[in-house]
């Protein structure tokens, strides 16, 4: 008798994309390859605007420096912050007070980081409330695709609000929208010194695993996992499958994942497909309610080599979810030094 299995908990703003970071070599080091076509600001561009091309192919007239930008995703809240920008968030995207509010999409560290607070959600989840956006009166709206695109896209219309996607869908694609968002707000050359950053991170990161092939050092098999479900009729680990950031930090930190055969892009591994694999790691998520405990009150956790071993380590939530330059300047770093200590 065959069982249905359940409907996968996609992690929290989880990014489904393909992994495709383009280094190239450039004088004065490492550089990414960007394009600029995706920024065409001049005789083009209304007065006072810069037009862009998003993430999402659509082209955009944005305000130049918008004084009131409402922003749905915490990359992109992450990505400003960076820039010094975050004097000019008024909004961000929230869930129904009933059902956690601004906690459920940004986790304590962030609201503190970056000051966040209830007075500026725009309710997005489970419907949007158009009323909470045109109340703060943006100028600008960033959203990612954690939303509906069609219904953010009929909601700006509607108030005569600008709206740009930036939803890159590689880590390369975050270096292109700090171009982005660099020439709309005018500070080209913050933009330039984060890209600078965040390049470096991902030269070294990829200079690791070029001379791990080049040795013919066998890469350590991982269990990425974001949540566990210790009891009921599917216990397991849920991970990152193929096309997923979370796959792609393995391949780019020089790790194999046990999930990199998975049919889809966030599998539930049972107990018994773990103890097949027996991976040399687990990595846990945590942040939002889950930490050590929640998982080695997994199933057949102490099982795991990787346990018995010592080689389990945590990571935030944050840096595993969000295609944003924490990624890279933490998450990238944190995963190099727990696989590769000597490197």
């Amino acid at each position: 008798m065959s069982l249905t299995p359940p409907t996968e908990p996609v992690p929290r703003r989880s990014v489904p994309l393909v992994w495709a970071v383009v280094i190239v070599l450039v004088v004065a080091g490492a550089g990414v390859a960007l394009t600029a076509a995706f920024l065409t600001p001049g005789p083009s561009s209304p007065p006072g605007s810069v037009t862009v091309t998003d993430d999402l192919g659509r082209t955009v007239h944005a305000p130049y420096d918008p004084a009131r930008v409402v922003v749905f995703g915490p990359s992109i809240v992450d990505l400003l912050y960076r820039l010094g920008l975050r004097s000019h968030i008024v909004g961000v995207d929230c869930y129904a007070a009933s059902d956690g509010g601004i906690g459920l999409d940004y986790s304590s560290d962030q609201l503190a980081l970056w000051n966040l607070s209830s007075s500026m959600c725009v309710q997005v989840e489970p419907v949007f409330v158009p009323s909470m956006l045109a109340n703060l009166t943006p100028t600008l709206v960033l959203s990612t695709t954690i939303v509906s695109v069609a219904g953010v896209e009929q909601l700006t219309q509607d108030l005569g609000v600008p709206l740009v996607f930036l939803q890159p869908p590689s880590l390369s694609g975050v270096l292109l929208d700090a171009v982005i968002v660099g020439e709309i707000f005018g500070v080209e050359s913050q933009a330039a010194a984060l890209n600078a950053q965040l390049n470096a991170e991902l030269y070294n990161a990829t200079n690791v695993t070029t001379t791990l092939a080049d040795s013919g050092t066998p890469l350590p098999t991982v269990l990425l996992t974001y949540d566990v479900t210790v009891g009921g009729p599917y216990p397991g680990y849920w991970t990152y499958g193929p096309g997923t950031f979370g796959e792609s930090l393995l391949e780019l930190t020089g790790a194999t994942s046990i999930s990199a055969n998975a049919t889809t892009g966030y599998p539930e591994l049972t107990p018994a497909q773990v103890l097949a694999d027996q991976p040399d790691w687990i990595v846990y998520g945590v942040g939002f309610g889950l930490n050590l405990s929640n998982y080695s009150a997994g199933p057949d956790w102490s099982e795991f080599h990787a346990v018995t071993a010592g080689n389990v380590t945590g990571i935030d939530s944050n840096w595993l979810a969000e295609p944003d330059p924490t990624m890279i300047l933490e998450g990238v770093p944190a995963l190099l030094a727990a696989f590769h200590p000597s490197s």
